[in-house]
């Protein structure tokens, strides 16, 4: 296999794909932020991380899923592999159904406890009303994008994303723009091109021709498990940055009221793509590293997550100058206000500090559940929204104001790194020691046939 040719082939896709999946967001922020002015625009950044929650679920269970058919085409057990397909798409149904429920009856509530009040729980618990009509397709679409990148069709798959995009775009332009619907245009327009996405899936797989089985000869619960056991992983890694969203929320009201609440969103936004940018270069090279793995390849799986060290790096740089440059004008897109743009472009210097960290940690988080460390890659995902939590409660209280808050966001994503470099080290020496055990266990064989020749011949 031509690694660097590969590796861009899945890369490259899967990166545009995470982008458009971020751009959702923005896209609704940007044209509900225009039309009806910060107090909307602070409305969809908090309602973000439960509309977020549902993607996230999609993709951890769709990855789930998805790393197992690899591993178990790279082992040539096919039926298998349609069979972990099967059950992820019955666990994508049940969970679907699940929060549709949960969101339409107590989504008003868990807004209020991210500190959503007054004309700010209004527009967002109507859009994610809206939004929640539409959850089976998230949740579904999500999903069957990592089988399709994992059956080789990774530009397929960034079509799907694209697809979406463009639906959403032109629906956000004629509900919220044309027709003033406002928050509840967004959100409709947010569901159809989810909806478009989960179409553009269902194509593939027809064509494709690779049906999934549901036959689980008794094994259903076990192969649920494992999905979900796999999938836990992805999921944390694609929702970490919206937990950090909503506790960075929750600290912006306490220590910076409304205002700090406005001017963090379009930061949100913005970080979020480049969040997702590195995430498509972690997710985009899982395929060629659970293959690679599972026919037992461990010199290409480490030259493809070596390679994806360093274009993460290459990317979180790249778009770090970008936004340094433009953070003067960056909030202007989302139409804020000229004290919030001013704000914007004082504090998105401290989340820029942090993405070089990110880029490190995010592709290894990907090359440990992509190979199978799930405790790993659980300790790299939840550990950094469980330091920022500690910060938050640290740094804004010990300096007094709401910069503390800022601050607590590169801190913890520095601890990432370093706990991510520790664990690779841990890793590299754990299999040193595997080696010499092999080649002692093979030098034992070869010395007792070198007796038994001896005694033979004797």
């Amino acid at each position: 296999m031509h690694v660097r040719k590969e590796f861009f082939r899945y890369v490259i896709p899967a990166m545009l794909a995470f982008a458009l999946s971020g751009i959702y967001a923005i896209a609704d922020g940007f044209f509900v932020g225009n039309a009806l002015g910060d107090g909307a625009l602070a409305a969809v950044n908090m309602a973000f991380p439960l509309t977020a929650l549902l993607q996230a679920i999609g993709t951890g269970i769709g990855m789930g899923g998805a790393i197992e058919y690899a591993i178990n085409a790279g082992n040539r057990n096919e039926s298998r592999g349609r069979q972990y397909m099967g059950m992820a798409i019955v666990l994508l149904s049940g969970f679907s159904i699940l929060f549709t429920i949960l969101f339409l009856f107590v989504g008003l509530n868990i807004l209020g406890l991210f500190g959503a009040s007054g004309e700010i729980l209004d527009y967002s618990s109507e859009y994610l009303r809206f939004v929640s009509y539409g959850a089976a397709f998230q949740i579904a679409g999500t999903g069957l994008v990592p089988f399709i990148r994992n059956m080789g069709g990774a530009v397929m798959a960034m079509a799907a994303m694209v697809t979406g995009f463009v639906t959403n775009i032109v629906l956000d332009y004629l509900f919220v723009w044309v027709f003033p619907w406002g928050m509840m245009g967004a959100a409709i327009a947010t569901a159809i091109g989810q909806a478009m996405t989960f179409l553009v899936c269902l194509v593939f797989f027809i064509f494709k021709k690779s049906a999934p089985s549901f036959r689980f000869d008794g094994d259903g619960k076990s192969l649920a498990v494992r999905i979900l056991s796999v999938g836990l992983s992805p999921f944390g890694l694609t929702y970490s940055p919206n937990i950090t969203l909503i506790l960075l929320n929750k600290s912006a009201v306490i220590f910076g009221g409304n205002i700090a609440v406005t001017c963090y969103a379009p930061i949100s936004y913005i970080s979020s793509v480049v969040m997702l940018l590195m995430q498509g270069v972690s997710d985009g090279s899982q395929p060629l590293i659970s293959l690679a793995y599972g026919e037992g390849k461990h010199r290409i799986t480490k030259a493809v997550r070596n390679l994806a060290y360093r274009f993460a790096f290459g990317v979180a740089a790249t778009c770090s100058v970008i936004l340094f440059l433009l953070r003067g004008s960056a909030a202007y897109l989302f139409g804020a206000s000229e004290q919030i743009a001013a704000l914007v472009a004082q504090i998105l210097p401290i989340f820029i500090i942090g993405f070089i960290f990110v880029s490190v940690s995010r592709v290894t988080t990907a090359y440990f559940y992509a190979t199978g460390r799930n405790l790993w890659a659980y300790i790299l995902i939840y550990g950094e929204p469980l330091t920022l939590c500690i910060s938050l409660l640290i740094l804004p209280n010990a300096m007094g104001n709401v910069n503390g808050t800022w601050i607590s966001v590169p801190l913890s994503q520095i601890v990432a790194m370093l706990l991510s470099l520790l664990l690779i080290q841990r890793n590299r020496a754990r299999e040193k020691q595997q080696q010499l055990m092999k080649q002692n266990q093979a030098a034992n064989g070869d010395r007792a046939s070198d007796i038994s020749d001896e005694e033979k011949d004797g």
